[in-house]
């Protein structure tokens, strides 16, 4: 299965925000791009190739880049 992961760098460059805005919206839940988890003392994060293009909008010029980012994401393969 390939899981590429969207980093918490790519999406505050999409948004253009800082990678710490991205940190705190999703520790805070107050950016719907998708989850922050305290393990221990280290936060965990998974952001959505989905969410986040819905919350950035269609229209935009990196929306295809998202897609396709997102369309790897989706794609699995089966081992024997």
């Amino acid at each position: 299965m390939n899981t590429q992961k969207i980093k918490v760098t790519e999406a505050a460059e999409l948004l253009g925000v800082s990678p710490q805005f991205v940190r705190v919206g999703l520790q805070q839940g107050v950016l719907p791009i998708g989850t922050a988890v305290k393990m221990s003392s280290v936060w965990t994060y998974h952001i959505s190739p989905k969410k986040l293009k819905e919350y950035i909008g269609e229209g935009l010029p990196w929306a295809d880049e998202l897609e396709e980012k997102q369309n790897d994401t989706q794609r699995t393969t089966i081992l024997p």
